[in-house]
């Protein structure tokens, strides 16, 4: 047969099954063959796995890059800042841009990434954001990319005008909502707003719940008390405040009839209201991140302000019921998806954790003023192949699922998350266990643009060695051997999970 790339003797595992001694043929960037010892012309190049396991590429459906702003410490930005592509001040930029972004997830397995476009309060358009941030894009990522747009200001005109454009000229099928963070967050009423259009048109609304008067109060008041290490970041999120949100949007979607995604579900009592709903067979659905999965509270009490490296919103828990009633929801399907929510800021930098130092309480700080979030766009994919799949807490199929096909299918990428004829050949060979060498990792070993990791010391015991997207190897062996500008746009189409069931809780109708 002719092909273009073979990989051959591998052990192929999608979400549903898992093929020894098996060969995949590749030609033009797809998957045109999948069976044991397939036939190939001379010229084909050829990859041995070695009985090794083969995965699809990641999907990350939840990244963060080239965001100039910080919208999560009450830094009011009124306006988007339009680059034209350059990005601006990049000195004291703290986070990552496309570029290093992408480069990092290649390098952990990762084949696409979603990103997100973010309107500010008073922007008046979301074409103008996301046209920009096509531009901050083009030519700059190692892997597929795709869009989400952040919605701040769902008025009549960009919801009922502008959402039809997004899904039909740039093929966005996705849009986030904040309810916290004071230049983020939305009320009920312009949620509800956002849901009704989002029905029409197929779009799944994206929802980071946390209930912001609970975590404005705690804050006041924990300040009164002198209580603002980086840990009572902790303190001042307690698991209610994410699962009052919690079920409150979920309310809200019932009302609407129009599915959900509930993103970085972090402890066990939204878990349970997800959950819950779910066996109500409502459209609902849940996203966490390793963080929650791997770290504990205490990661927040370390010396020297380096707790400030591992404060994130919602906060990582402090109890590990918290974290097994996470793994557990992963396991029962309550989680849909698991994703990275790579947000970071550089610890040594003053615009980066260090602005939690700015203004009074030193040593210790105020967590109020700390940018939230971590990088992890390189590690998701090892995290748990190595720390759930080889630990025996999940298996290799439910590995596929939540780091790539349920993403592809949640978000509309209907040639991703597989292996299989017609699929895009974005795949990942891991090596084979008996010559992995397990290794404590370090922020040295990682590609991204932060000076730290939050996962510094966790041991692993495999990684990628080859990811290769659309038939092309990008990293093999420790080393990023892609173009940057070999990454391309893709368009989404509507999500493939279950949405609106038409049925409703009063004679109301949209």
């Amino acid at each position: 047969m002719d092909f273009d790339l073979v990989v051959r003797n591998g052990t192929v595992v999608t979400a549903s099954d898992i093929w020894e001694s098996c060969d995949i043929g590749v030609k033009d960037g797809t998957i045109v063959a999948v069976g044991p010892r397939l036939p190939a012309a001379p010229g084909a190049q050829e990859i041995d796995a070695e009985g090794a396991f083969i995965t699809p590429g990641g999907v990350d459906a939840h990244v963060h890059l080239s965001q100039f702003y910080e919208g999560t410490v009450g830094v009011d930005i009124d306006h988007s800042i339009i680059t034209n592509g350059v990005v601006p001040d990049p000195e004291n930029f703290v986070g990552d841009t496309f570029d290093t972004g992408t480069r990092s997830a290649v390098a952990g397995g990762t084949t696409t990434v979603i990103t997100f476009a973010s309107q500010m309060k008073k922007d008046e358009s979301i074409i103008a954001v996301v046209e920009d941030y096509h531009k901050l894009a083009k030519d700059q990522s190692y892997c597929d990319y795709a869009f989400h747009v952040i919605i701040t200001n769902p008025t009549p005109q960009i919801v009922e005008g502008e959402f039809p454009r997004m899904v039909d000229e740039y093929g966005i099928t996705s849009v986030k909502l904040y309810m916290t963070y004071k230049p983020l967050r939305l009320l009920d009423y312009q949620i509800l707003d956002v849901m009704y259009s989002a029905r029409k048109l197929g779009i799944t609304t994206m929802v980071h719940a946390e209930n912001a008067d609970v975590i404005d109060w705690m804050t006041q008041h924990l300040e009164q008390k002198l209580m603002t290490q980086p840990y009572h970041h902790g303190t001042s999120r307690p698991p209610i405040v994410e699962a009052e949100a919690t079920n409150r949007v979920i309310c809200l979607a019932e009302l609407m009839d129009t599915p959900i995604l509930l993103v970085h579900i972090s402890g066990g009592p939204a878990t349970k209201h997800i959950r819950d709903a779910q066996t109500r067979l409502l459209p609902i659905y849940g996203e966490t991140c390793p963080q929650y999965m791997f770290l504990l509270a205490d990661s927040m009490r370390k010396g020297d302000f380096e707790g400030a490296k591992c404060v994130c919103s919602p906060p990582i828990r402090e109890d590990k019921s918290d974290q097994d009633a996470i793994w557990a929801g992963v396991k029962n399907g309550t989680f849909t998806i698991v994703s990275s929510d790579h947000a970071p800021s550089k610890f040594n930098h003053q615009n980066g954790k260090q602005r939690g130092l700015k203004d009074g309480n030193l040593p210790y700080g105020k967590f109020r003023l700390i940018p939230n979030g971590l990088p992890g766009v390189e590690t998701r994919v090892p995290l748990l192949f190595s720390g759930g799949v080889l630990s025996g807490r999940i298996s290799p199929q439910k590995f596929v699922e939540v780091t790539s096909t349920n993403p592809a299918k949640l978000y509309g990428l209907k040639k991703k998350g597989s292996i299989a004829p017609g699929f895009d050949a974005d795949l990942v060979i891991w090596y084979p266990q008996t010559k992995f060498q397990p290794f404590k990792l370090t922020n040295e070993m990682l590609h991204h643009a932060v000076d730290y990791t939050p996962f510094e010391g966790i041991e692993f015991k495999n990684w990628p060695r080859y990811t290769i997207i659309r038939g092309k190897v990008v990293f093999s062996h420790g080393e990023v051997v892609g173009e940057m500008e070999y990454g391309q746009y893709i368009r989404r189409e509507k999500s493939l999970l279950p949405g609106p069931r038409d049925v409703w809780l009063s004679e109301w109708r949209p």
